[in-house]
């Protein structure tokens, strides 16, 4: 098993539970050091938002079932990072 220490997820969610309550409940699971939740877009009836998880041996799945418990859904995982360090991206020309 990998060791996945950083996910982006681009999750859409009612409005409640609010995401001070998806950051907590995240938060609480085993392996996670923090969780950051990003607001991008908001309709009458939900909520667009990025995801940042960052931990130890992350499981998707579990996380998974957090965010689809409170009735939340993953439209896509847009960054992951794994092994002993974090890299973080770098602007390329093609960046451009």
């Amino acid at each position: 098993m990998g060791n996945i220490r950083r996910m982006v997820l681009d999750v859409l969610k009612p409005h409640k539970p609010d995401i001070v309550e998806y950051s907590e409940r995240l938060s609480e699971m085993k392996r996670i050091s923090g969780v950051s939740i990003f607001l991008n877009e908001v309709d009458q009836e939900t909520e667009n938002s990025k995801v940042i998880i960052e931990g130890f041996n992350l499981q998707y799945d579990k996380i998974r079932a957090i965010i689809e418990g409170m009735s939340g859904s993953i439209h896509s995982i847009d960054a992951v990072s794994a092994g002993e360090e974090i890299i973080d991206e770098v602007d390329t020309p093609q960046d451009r």
